[in-house]
């Protein structure tokens, strides 16, 4: 079944609007944790000590994120790659359609892209000396290396901000992440079937929504605590 999902055009389609309903998803999540910081630095810590040391989020969710990413970036990929070979030789040739659609649209692979360098950036800022600092040193209870008692998670997100140039490459990727939503957030509604004349202008008003305030969300973060150092 999942060989003859993959290869039809519209199965490929499919999958990857599954997956993109998912990362979807994640942002949201992962956005409301991280804006913790910004209202409750004991709140952030608590939230990040809990899914940093949590068995089912470790060993369940993070390697199912894991895999969502890849298989998203990857099926996008191949998708591009089959789209230039329907295209032919004459690929090069303007169509009325190409004409119509926009640069975002006709760019996806190139954004697509572009968010995955900054994702290995930001796996080396954050999860990378996540798994040091746990699974080599073997501190699993999450405490500063002082002592003292306090968690260590909104120091270290401060330390990774301090840096002008850092704020910047997280700024340029979240204005980016918000190109690629800007299309992708419909078009994966599109892919599953959800086009009707009623609820297609709504998704799409929410799609622009949700591409702006996700990434916005994000970027404000960034930039709060490089001027609360």
């Amino acid at each position: 079944m999942a060989q003859g999902l993959f290869n039809s055009s519209i199965g490929r389609k499919f999958a990857m609007a599954l997956s993109a309903f998912f990362l979807i998803t994640f942002l949201v999540v992962h956005l409301l944790v991280n804006f913790l910081s910004v209202i409750s630095p004991s709140a952030y810590n608590e939230a990040s000590h809990f899914m940093g040391t949590n068995p089912l989020v470790q060993f369940l969710f993070q390697p199912i994120l894991i895999a969502g990413v890849v298989f998203h970036f990857v099926l996008g990929f191949v998708l591009e790659i089959k789209n230039k070979k329907a295209r032919g030789p004459v690929g090069y040739v303007k169509s009325n359609s190409s004409q119509n659609s926009t640069w975002v649209s006709r760019n996806m692979v190139v954004t697509g892209a572009m968010i995955l360098f900054f994702l290995g950036l930001h796996f080396a800022d954050f999860w990378l000396p996540e798994i040091n600092t746990k699974y080599i040193q073997g501190d699993m209870t999450g405490l500063l290396q002082g002592g003292d008692g306090d968690l260590r998670y909104y120091e270290e997100l401060q330390h990774k901000f301090a840096s002008p140039w850092r704020v910047a490459v997280y700024v340029i990727a979240f204005i980016l992440l918000g190109l690629h939503l800007a299309h992708g957030f419909q078009s994966a509604f599109q892919s599953v079937g959800a086009n009707h004349r009623r609820y297609t202008p709504v998704i799409k008003a929410f799609g622009k929504f949700y591409a702006i305030i996700i990434p916005l969300g994000f970027i404000f973060i960034a930039i709060y605590h490089f001027l609360n150092q």
